[in-house]
């Protein structure tokens, strides 16, 4: 089992910035791929970025160059640096890693942008 914790949520003014960040424990050896996903009200839950053990990132067509994700496999975290929020990004986001082929979920923590 992982468990996956997320921090760094909260509420910010459009244009402002804020850095999510989840860390792992538990049986956390062999974890490849980390993302970060995100659930606004009323929406389907979406992908926001996602890197590779090896460092390869991709990020959806509606944050690439605003977000970027990042991860420190010896401390078994991933960060999300969003900045120029927008209203639109409001939502619950989610860390998602993945260990031997089962997906593990943080319990989310809410973004709030505000215009």
């Amino acid at each position: 089992q992982v468990q996956l914790v997320e921090s760094g949520g909260g509420l910010v003014q459009a244009g402002g910035s804020l850095r999510l960040s989840c860390s792992a424990s538990g049986n956390t050896d062999c974890i490849s791929t980390m993302a970060w996903y995100r659930q606004a009200p009323g929406k389907e839950r979406e992908l926001v970025a996602g890197i590779t053990e090896g460092g390869t990132t991709n990020n959806a067509d509606s944050v690439k160059g605003r977000f970027t994700i990042s991860r420190d496999n010896a401390k078994r975290t991933v960060d999300l640096q969003m900045s120029s929020l927008k209203p639109e990004d409001t939502a619950v986001y989610y860390c998602q890693m993945r260990r031997v082929g089962l997906s593990y979920w943080g319990k989310g923590i809410l973004v709030t942008v505000s215009s």
